[in-house]
């Protein structure tokens, strides 16, 4: 007989400074799950927050080892921010299609609190994190897709847009490093 167990995967979504690592972490804990963020890796590999498209790489990656622990069982806390709709949808989609329990979290901070938190990260540990600037996060707040309650509770439409046939096509062109296999 076969036990089969349904992995849980949480998506962090929040910009800078809205406390997502603190509460991935928490969530990791509570649920015994792995938690992947881009932000511990990005600075001791390449020196750097963005790296010219490598976070998009390390990204895909870990979306891929991501998949492979669902389908053995393990919950997943995935804290990159995911800024836009079509990432959580397209994430949404292939983590549901491998029999896991999604769950958006998004933690919604005011600009005061973020700047202040982001300053205070910075004098604290300069070394493990990335200076922003005032300009920065506000441009970053305005591109930001605030997830609505149809997203939140799960019930949004899975159609991709337009050019793409599939949230699979979709997420691949976003995270060029990514496989489902």
């Amino acid at each position: 007989m076969k036990i089969v167990l349904m992995a849980k995967v949480f998506l962090v979504v929040g910009l800078p400074g809205s406390g997502k690592s603190t509460h991935a972490r928490r969530l990791a804990i509570e649920h015994h799950a792995l938690r992947l963020t881009p932000d511990d890796w990005m600075i001791p590999l390449f020196g750097e927050p963005e790296g010219e498209g490598k976070r998009d790489v390390l990204e895909g990656r870990f979306i891929t080892l991501a998949l492979q622990l669902v389908r053995l069982g393990t919950n997943m806390v995935l804290d990159f921010g995911f800024w836009s709709r079509e990432e959580r949808l397209s994430l949404r989609w292939l983590f549901e299609r491998e029999g896991a329990e999604i769950e958006l979290v998004y933690l919604a901070v005011d600009r005061a609190t973020q700047l202040a938190r982001i300053g205070s990260r910075w004098n604290d540990s300069p070394h493990a994190t990335f200076p922003i600037t005032a300009a920065e996060l506000d441009h970053w707040r305005a591109h930001f897709d605030t997830p609505d309650a149809a997203e939140l509770s799960g019930f949004e439409p899975s159609e991709p847009p337009l050019p793409w046939t599939s949230w699979l096509a979709w997420a691949e062109d976003r995270w060029p490093s990514l496989s489902t296999d």
